[in-house]
């Protein structure tokens, strides 16, 4: 696999390509949809992210508002006044990456300042693209989510992809956003209303591959893996490490769980049989 380095903050990189990285979800929210209020007192929060650390997440996200479906919106003040500790309290650590779940410009800037070496903007920039910004003048790393939320869609689930993800490629680069400072999420379960959907974009999910940059994976615990299994939110686990180790085949890159260490496991045993692979005379 070719190896990618991924341009952060602070003078910090990941390289992308030969191992997955596991990107472990710390919600400080009250209503996200399988484990809002465990970690919105900050001490639980960094004892969360801790564990998480050492379960083998490279990376931690830390988000202020909950994007379930019916989410009721806070101010920008509420969000800072949850993640920014957090944020400051790990930066002082250095256990980890810290990536902040944001789409609000000013929350990205106070969180980068606060030791943030990443932005996970899942408006994909069309919300406030003065996030790009952000990342274009603090040298951030840049998820970029595609979302289907409040417009319409194209019928085809990859054509929406491209459609999308290029208009706010086009948004990132006019800010001054470097390419090696971008990585592409597929955002499963961001108004795509089906089982079938989300299924169909696993399906074709290596055609994404086309953009050119590195892909992150989100699937954990959504309400597609629920009606795949039968299980509640909290017992997704199983069922969210299948998903990761298939589009690992596909070509992600990094993928974005609640449940680290069984991610962590199931991505290794896919990463040693793509190396195998690599390795295999022709014909083998």
């Amino acid at each position: 696999m070719t190896t990618r380095r991924w341009q952060l903050a602070h003078g910090r990189h990941l390289d992308l390509g030969p191992k997955a990285v596991v990107v472990g979800i710390l919600n400080v929210t009250p209503d996200s949809f399988s484990d809002g209020g465990l970690f919105i007192a900050p001490e639980k929060a960094i004892a969360q992210a801790r564990r998480m650390t050492e379960e083998g997440a490279a990376v931690i996200d830390v988000g202020g508002e909950s994007t379930r479906p019916g989410f009721a919106p806070i101010t920008a003040e509420e969000e800072q006044a949850r993640v920014l500790p957090v944020i400051e309290a790990l930066a002082a650590s250095g256990a980890a990456l810290i990536s902040v779940d944001t789409y609000r410009e000013d929350t990205a800037r106070r969180a980068v300042a606060a030791g943030a070496h990443i932005v996970n903007d899942v408006w994909g920039l069309q919300r406030e693209p003065g996030i790009a910004r952000v990342a274009a003048e603090t040298g951030a790393g840049l998820i970029i989510m595609h979302t289907g939320r409040e417009r319409q869609k194209l019928p085809d689930a990859i054509e929406d992809q491209f459609r999308f993800l290029r208009k706010s490629l086009e948004i990132a680069r006019e800010s001054g956003v470097a390419d090696g400072q971008i990585v592409l999420d597929a955002g499963f379960g961001f108004a795509k209303e089906t089982t079938e959907e989300n299924l169909d974009l696993m399906a074709r999910f290596s055609e994404l591959q086309a953009l050119g940059f590195p892909l992150m994976a989100g699937t954990s615990r959504k309400r597609f893996i629920g009606a795949v299994t039968g299980r509640e939110p909290a017992e997704r686990a199983a069922g969210t490490a299948a998903a990761s180790v298939i589009l690992r085949l596909k070509g992600a890159d990094l993928f974005r769980v609640h449940d680290v260490a069984i991610n962590v496991d199931a991505l290794a045993v896919a990463d040693a049989m793509l190396a195998r692979e690599t390795d295999l005379p022709p014909g083998r």
